[in-house]
């Protein structure tokens, strides 16, 4: 389309939007709600990739002492692992923190009964926990320490293998899921994209074959296809652009005011979405709405420009 014919594409655009209100509602209605479905959709997968991290972030390797190990030996030790690669961090947590944290994870009269039993004495043992940048390199790391000589001679019982926790099992049951949810989270987004574009792209051929005749009447006076395709065109991208304002405003109003209740009654959880993820997002449905309303129009043309 020459420059010269956007003015007239706008207008008549206008003149569309008047003279087919039901039609022009129905299509911002359906961008509004495709877009409105696939933000919520991105936020809700922000927000559980949020929570899956916080999870992972949970995953420590926690690495026995002996109590007969000097503390010079294990300060060695806990300096020596600190400098391994992929390790955030090495705390070393005494007997009695330890029995401490036994406490708090028991309930209040279990717990007591428990201390009770004990007699005074804490066989509970002290311990280096490893935190690592990245957790899904657990395995690695505890193997790592295992076969570490360092680590032998300071090892609860003597025995490195035993002497390294990191719930095996259960990480590898955790990572297998969360890698789940990551995939399907980038395949339902993909998929709504596409059935958003369908349900666009129909109300656009609703819209365009209801004005056939004045297609045909352009098309019999010498009119271009660029000249006709114009207005519809521009009438796609106009109503996709409101659609995507329209969704954005909704979007902004709902998290707006269920984060903050959601932060409330689950404090433990991440809740949060950055403003650049937010801003990310707002610009992303904005290019896929107009991206949607050209291109819907322009395909939904072709059948009533072919000669």
């Amino acid at each position: 389309m020459a420059p010269s014919n956007i003015g007239y594409a706008l207008r008549e655009a206008g003149h569309h939007f008047r003279r087919n209100f039901g039609t022009t509602f129905g299509a911002i209605a359906t961008i509004f709600l495709s877009l409105f479905i696939i933000g919520t959709f991105i936020f809700l997968s922000v927000l559980v990739d949020n929570l899956i991290g916080s999870v992972e972030d949970r995953v420590t390797i926690q690495a026995y002492i002996s109590d007969d190990a000097s503390q010079d030996a294990v300060d060695a030790l806990q300096q020596k692992i600190e400098g391994w690669d992929n390790v955030e961090s090495v705390t070393y947590k005494t007997k009695d923190e330890a029995l401490e944290e036994y406490k708090a994870t028991m309930s209040k009269k279990n717990a007591q009964d428990a201390v009770a039993a004990l007699d005074g004495t804490n066989p509970v043992p002290a311990s280096l926990v490893i935190r690592l940048y990245d957790p899904q390199q657990v395995e690695g790391v505890a193997n790592e320490l295992i076969d570490d000589s360092d680590f032998a001679q300071v090892a609860d019982g003597g025995d490195p293998a035993s002497s390294v926790q990191y719930g095996r099992e259960t990480v590898e049951r955790l990572f297998t899921v969360t890698s789940y949810i990551r995939v399907a989270a980038i395949v339902l987004v993909i998929l709504l994209t596409f059935v958003a574009f369908v349900f666009i792209n129909n109300t656009i051929r609703l819209s365009i074959a209801a004005r056939r005749r004045e297609i045909g009447i352009e098309r019999l006076v010498g009119a271009s296809n660029g000249f006709i395709r114009g207005p519809f065109v521009a009438e796609g991208a106009i109503e996709a652009l409101i659609g995507a304002i329209l969704a954005i405003i909704a979007l902004q109003v709902t998290i707006s005011n269920l984060l903050p209740r959601m932060r409330e009654s689950i404090q433990f959880l991440n809740f949060e979405l950055s403003d650049q993820i937010i801003w990310q997002t707002y610009g992303l449905l904005i290019l896929i709405g107009v991206a949607i309303g050209l291109f819907g129009s322009a395909i939904a043309m072709r059948r009533y420009l072919k000669v």
